[in-house]
């Protein structure tokens, strides 16, 4: 038997524009449904918004994401700070979604597109664990853990 864990975001109004982001990154497939899609009436402020959202690639990559009724501040809810202090991560956050690719090329291109307009927590470089190792919060609020797997 195997599983397998999807990571799934709780968005503040900005759901759709995520998703359709980590879709540009990382490939895959989009699917966006509405709260209107699922029978809330469309005259309803906020039945635009996404109730189920996905995004799947062939290279394994899948997250989920949707927005929380009512809230339009943007970005990811329990979204804090995320910095580098005397050689440690130190965080408010609840999570970091942790991406992990084969060689430091592909990384690179993922980290590349995840890094506009991004803050950067830790720059993509060797580490004494990995080929290529970053920390960044994404426009979102979503901080991203990248690796090169180890050999």
């Amino acid at each position: 038997m195997s599983v397998q864990t999807t990571t799934h975001l709780n968005f503040r109004g900005d759901a759709r524009e995520a998703l359709a982001f980590y879709q540009s990154v990382f490939g895959g497939h989009l699917v966006v449904n509405t709260y209107a899609d699922f029978g809330m009436p469309a005259d309803i402020p906020g039945s635009d918004k996404v109730v189920f959202g996905l995004v799947a690639a062939e290279n394994g990559f899948r997250i989920m994401g949707y927005d929380i009724p009512g809230r339009t501040e943007g970005g990811i809810v329990g979204g804090g700070s995320t910095h580098r202090e005397n050689n440690t991560t130190v965080t408010e956050q609840a999570l970091f979604v942790s991406i992990t690719s084969p060689t430091l090329d592909e990384l690179q291109g993922h980290w590349d597109a995840l890094a506009v307009d991004a803050t950067i927590v830790e720059p993509l470089a060797a580490s004494a664990w990995s080929a290529g190792f970053g920390m960044l919060t994404d426009r979102f609020g979503v901080t991203w853990s990248a690796s090169v797997a180890a050999a």
